[in-house]
């Protein structure tokens, strides 16, 4: 009997385990050129950051219409070590509006040679981004199952990220998705002041969390933006001082969730995810993002599910 009782405690002990360690943290990298500099080193270390999805091109419509790489990233510094890289691809919603053959192709091998090219090793998992709709599901779903088989045959998973409006229909065709706990208001509307992250206009799709048949990871903001707006019309997001003229009159607000935001974000979808509850991502740790809350305060947000 006892015999019996130490193998059981065993075995609920390595259960107790096993959960413990299926939690993962993670960020995102978004941003054109790769620089993981010292701060962003120290915020990996201290944070226990596992992942790192990284953005490596957008694909956008050419001038001929045809689905072509955009904004490609360049190296200027390698992945931390001992962290696991998720090469990251954007694909705007009207590339799927079209002729999608040899799609998944070109961008799988493109991504492949630039995580060769720039000895990004430790590759497992490649994801898609796109704003998907019901007119482009179809396509977008066909290539995600080509891209799947071609990622497959390499011994790579594919993830996909998932919308609010997303939620009510059915998951696409990859291994898991990441919840966007974010944009979720109109940035170009003056009288909006919580386009980034509003849980009055987020928590109606959470109700669709329940049913939602594909394992999930959340995405959180981190971010803030500054948009210019000219006689109360909107003109342009200032990514820099400089980047769009400032005229007299102008108005350059920010927008920028608080901590509450997040951590009721987090709960909210913790109280009906544990899965995502327990694979928390930070969206994104390029720029300044990194110093927008204290270190306690990120601590907050990866464990909303105990607070």
């Amino acid at each position: 009997m006892k015999l019996l009782f130490f193998i059981f405690t065993a075995l609920l002990l390595s259960s107790c385990n096993d959960d413990g360690d299926s939690r993962r943290r993670a960020v995102y990298y978004w941003s054109t050129v790769l620089d993981v500099d010292s701060a962003k080193q120290q915020f990996i270390s201290r944070h226990d950051i596992s992942r790192i999805y990284i953005r490596y091109f957008d694909v956008v419509p050419g001038d001929d219409g045809a689905p072509q790489p955009n904004a490609t990233l360049r190296f200027k510094t390698g992945v931390p070590e001992g962290v696991e890289p998720v090469p990251t691809v954007y694909v705007v919603n009207e590339c799927m509006a079209g002729d999608t053959a040899g799609l998944a192709r070109r961008i799988f091998d493109r991504v492949m040679q630039m995580s060769e090219t720039n000895d990004v090793k430790g590759v497992r998992e490649v994801q898609i981004d796109c704003d998907w709709t019901r007119r482009t599901r179809d396509r977008y779903f066909s290539f995600l199952r080509t891209f799947g088989s071609l990622a497959g045959q390499k011994g790579v998973s594919v993830s996909a990220t998932i919308r609010l409006h997303q939620l009510a229909e059915s998951p696409p065709p990859v291994s898991r998705g990441v919840l966007m706990m974010y944009n979720t208001g109109d940035f170009t509307d003056l009288a909006c002041e919580k386009p980034i992250l509003d849980m009055h206009d987020a928590a109606p799709y959470l109700r669709h969390l329940d049913d939602y048949d594909l394992e999930l990871a959340a995405a959180y903001p981190i971010y803030a933006w500054r948009i210019l707006f000219r006689g109360g019309r909107y003109v342009g997001i200032m990514h820099r001082d400089d980047y769009l003229p400032v005229l007299p009159g102008d108005s350059v607000v920010i927008r920028a969730p608080t901590l509450s935001d997040v951590t009721e974000a987090a709960r909210a979808v913790a109280k009906r995810r544990a899965d995502a509850a327990r694979n928390v991502i930070l969206f994104d740790i390029s720029g300044s993002n990194i110093n927008r809350f204290k270190p306690e305060d990120y601590e907050k947000i990866f464990n909303s599910d105990s607070h």
